[in-house]
């Protein structure tokens, strides 16, 4: 509120209430602040008319009603109340205005009943008084309380909003006024007719997202369209949602300090951390000479409210969250300063997993898991008890976990019920639905038109030639389906070599002496070889692709390497080493001179960086558009082995089953360390398990190794 109108408001409430007490002037001050939604005089009396009877008993309605109006006036000048709802008269310049048809005092009151909660007639026009005109301390207390929250919220409104990004939202007034009076219980949430937009471009317009409480919502789409916007959007109070629904979105990783990882979880839980710091300190005080009676009171409740929430629990459940994400009993113990940022994140996953908010948002949550962690968050979130809207590209885990699907495309929202095998099938079904529709329309129309150009100059069918005439003005115009464009990755075709391409015999390795990370590893691959590599993080898989690739030599024993071996190595950080400032087209040019440009664009294009996407800078690429571009100069070097790891990483569903195809035609070996239960049954032939120091291959492929990490969580659990 700007100082003038501030000066105003102020200058009419102590003209026309001189006693009134700074903390109710404060309070209504704060009302309308933050109240930029009111819309004619009866919200704002709604909103403080009761406050304001309190304070002077002497004032009668009318008079009330009319001081509201000058407040409404004061905060928005050009505003003219009209006619609401067709109920109630308004005012304007303090005059009432007739309503131009009678009204029945039954239905104004049934219509009070089901908007506002009111139900009895006589109490329509007039609300009765109650006999103590003084203020309610308490009543005052808690409206301050919630005006604070709402203050909050106002100023924080776009610190965590995402640069550049806007969002614009209609709100309906049964929504604000319920808003306004906290009568709002419901937990499930509805964010209608809102638009997003990134800088000039538009990712949403006019949208609908509808969340039932208790319902897991998978969320997908293509990269770049907007999906961790919309996340940020509602963490960050820019799309509004109910204020009493408490909304925790995991995107930032925990800040290191010597907290240990267990304190730092259940340090979550605000109200058991009050109540124990309460009792230690009544604990304390109940042992000195100021005891009294209501100390020792009061430490009774503290002892039925910490039982009332399972407070004893709380660390046997915060451990358990710790272990199933990969935290082993002493790792519990470590100063969160000690985690490097994937285990921060793990960190910051543990925590929201064990503060149960009302609506959990998650970003790509299994791209910082191994698979052990992947499939015991998998089980865990299936008893989810709230709210929980997911982005996740990992086929396998959105068949596991979301009861809904929610797909992001043509700047609009779709959901659908099942998990995500249930929407490729309804979807699929809703297209062909479509396509028969539009063409049967089609026919109809051809059928019509012929039937108009023979008979338009016939006398005798004038009259019928203009009904089809007019029928065919009304038809809906149908459009063709349009499907998303197919993502298509090609590596070059490459010369096979002889097996083995690499072998490893009695390979040992340790960064330090005395630290050995792999002992005694013997195994090969060949230029046919498809093979994974998974295990825990920390176990060693990175190190092991290093030594494969030549970057790291054994400390004992030998790799042997074919003469003819060309290694091409993506790693997790390869996407983060592209020169940002220049163009793909540019990226190659660099990187592989003398070609014709044409050659460059061929190269890019059976990555899926085609057209104007091999013009623009690399910087204003998603992730998974810079993944594309980051294959594509892997694939111009025209290597006869790929070593890849964990390539999936920004990848949307479409690009991971496209580079699951594309490694399968590709001529060359394959070793790859991934967490995507899907590509790696797409690709993988051979699974090496890298665990306690050493590698080996098992038979029976993924399916085996699930059952193996399965086996090891039950034994935790118990």
């Amino acid at each position: 509120m700007s100082e003038a109108k501030s000066s105003a408001i102020s200058e009419i409430l102590r003209s026309e209430f001189s006693q009134i007490d700074d903390s109710i002037y404060q309070y209504i001050e704060g009302v309308l602040d933050v109240g930029d939604d009111f819309q004619n005089s009866n919200e704002v009396y709604e909103a403080i008319g009761e406050v304001l009877h309190e304070v002077a008993a002497n004032k009668g309605e009318d008079e009330i009603r009319k001081l509201c109006q000058q407040l409404l006036t004061v905060l928005k000048p050009d505003l003219v109340d009209g006619q609401q709802n067709g109920v109630y008269s308004s005012y304007n310049g303090g005059e009432r205005k007739l309503l131009n048809n009678p009204v029945m005092m039954s239905d104004a009151a049934s219509f009070m009943k089901e908007n506002d909660g009111e139900a009895p007639a006589a109490s329509i026009w007039n609300k009765p008084k109650g006999e103590d005109m003084k203020v309610d301390t308490r009543k005052l207390e808690k409206a301050e309380a919630k005006l604070q929250q709402k203050q909050q919220i106002k100023k924080e409104k776009n610190s965590n909003a995402p640069s550049n990004a806007t969002a614009s939202q209609v709100l309906t007034k049964k929504e604000t006024r319920m808003e306004a009076k906290g009568t709002n219980n419901c937990k499930d949430i509805r964010i209608e007719n809102f638009d997003i937009a990134y800088g000039d471009k538009l990712l949403l317009q006019g949208s609908d997202l509808s969340l039932a409480h208790g319902r897991r919502y998978g969320f997908v789409g293509r990269n770049g369209l907007g999906k961790t916007t919309l996340l940020r959007m509602i963490s960050s109070g820019q799309l509004r949602i109910p204020s009493h629904i408490s909304i925790l979105h995991v995107e930032q990783e925990v800040v290191g300090d010597e907290t240990p990882a267990i304190q730092s979880v259940l340090e979550c839980d605000f109200k058991r951390e009050a109540l124990l710091k309460e009792e230690k300190e009544l604990g304390e005080k109940m042992n000195g000479p100021s005891a009294d009676p209501e100390m020792s009171a009061r430490l009774s409740q503290i002892y039925i409210e910490l039982q009332a929430i399972d407070a004893d629990k709380a660390p046997a459940r915060a451990a358990q969250i710790l272990a199933g994400l990969g935290f082993s009993p002493e790792g519990q113990l470590k100063a969160t300063k000690t985690f490097s940022g994937g285990w921060r994140m793990r960190l910051a996953l543990a925590r929201a997993l064990f503060s149960k908010p009302d609506l959990l948002l998650l970003d790509e949550p299994t791209n910082m898991l191994d698979m052990k962690a992947i499939i015991w968050l998998e089980d865990y979130l299936q008893n989810w008890p709230s709210t929980l809207l997911v982005v996740s590209h990992d086929r396998n885990f959105l068949d596991s976990v979301p009861t809904d699907i929610i797909f992001l495309h043509s700047q609009c929202l779709e959901s659908y019920r099942g998990n995500y095998e249930n929407f490729v099938r309804s979807r699929t079904e809703k297209f062909k639905n479509q396509q028969r529709e539009y063409e049967a329309q089609q026919q109809l129309r051809e059928h019509v038109q012929e039937f108009i150009d023979k008979f338009r100059y016939n006398a005798k069918r004038a009259s019928l030639v203009q009904s089809k005439i007019k029928m065919l003005e009304k038809l809906p115009e149908l459009k063709p389906v349009e499907k998303e464009v197919e993502v298509i990755l090609r590596f070059p075709e490459v010369e096979p070599i002889a097996p083995p391409a690499i072998q490893l015999d009695e390979m040992s390795f340790g960064y330090t002496e005395g630290k050995t990370i792999l002992t005694r590893v013997n195994l090969s691959a060949g230029s046919d070889s498809r093979i994974c590599i998974v295990g825990e993080n920390g176990a060693g898989k990175t190190t092991l692709l290093k030594i494969l690739t030549g970057e790291y030599n054994p400390t004992s024993g030998m790799r042997h390497n074919s003469r003819h071996l060309r290694i091409g190595y993506f790693s997790q950080h390869h996407v983060d080493q592209l020169d940002l400032s220049l163009c793909p087209v540019e990226l190659l040019q660099t990187k592989f001179p003398g070609k014709p440009i044409e050659e460059y664009r061929r190269l890019l294009g059976s990555f899926g960086v085609s057209g104007d996407l091999a013009l623009q800078n690399i910087a204003s690429l998603s992730g998974g558009q810079k993944s594309r571009v980051a294959f594509a100069v892997l694939g111009t070097a025209r290597p006869n082995f790929l070593i890849l790891d964990e390539p999936t990483n920004h990848l949307d569903i479409e690009t991971i089953e496209a580079l699951g195809k594309a490694l399968g035609k590709y001529q060359g070996g394959v070793v790859l360390v991934s967490h995507d239960e899907r590509l790696i049954r797409m690709v993988c032939k051979e699974l090496w398990v890298c665990a306690g120091g050493s590698v080996r291959s098992i038979e029976g492929g993924f399916d085996e190794y699930r059952k193996m990490v399965q086996r090891e969580l039950q034994e935790v659990n118990k």
